[in-house]
């Protein structure tokens, strides 16, 4: 089959993926994308994708994805995951939900109650209608963020 993303990299590039390999220090999808890269290069093994997806257990597809990366944005795109489109849902607090359970975080915290827990402040955002449901896991995510 005849392969419609030739991938020719630059010296600079090839130097720049073989020290990425040899160092070890990235995330282990980008240091297996220029490993793919590497064997992929026109001017250098010429691997086929099929030889590819089963060196590194990746599938045929992640190799095509990453050669056709490569040729249509440049090295950063091929080397780094394609950004989601659409986030999985929605988060629950705005900017202005925030701040309000920031301020209600500073606040004194009820008759009884020595300080503010999370699911104290949980409890009492839903009471305030900040949101209609959140989890004290939410509350910590949100409040460990603005530190």
């Amino acid at each position: 089959m005849q392969k419609k993303y030739i991938v020719r990299l630059s010296d600079e590039e090839r130097a720049q993926l073989t020290e990425l390999t040899r160092k070890g220090k990235a995330a282990a999808y980008k240091i297996r994308h220029a490993h793919i890269l590497l064997k992929a290069d026109a001017d250098g093994p010429a691997w086929t994708d099929e030889r590819i997806a089963a060196s590194f257990s990746v599938s045929v597809n992640t190799v095509r994805g990453v050669r056709q990366r490569l040729v249509e944005h440049g090295l950063e795109a091929a080397l780094n995951r394609k950004p989601q489109a659409h986030p999985s849902r929605m988060p629950r607090l705005d900017g202005a939900g925030e701040a309000r359970l920031l301020a209600l975080r500073c606040s004194t915290p009820p008759a009884g109650r020595a300080r503010w827990t999370l699911r104290l402040l949980a409890e009492q955002a839903v009471a305030l209608e900040i949101v209609e449901t959140i989890s004290h896991e939410t509350v910590r995510q949100t409040l460990k963020k603005t530190r």
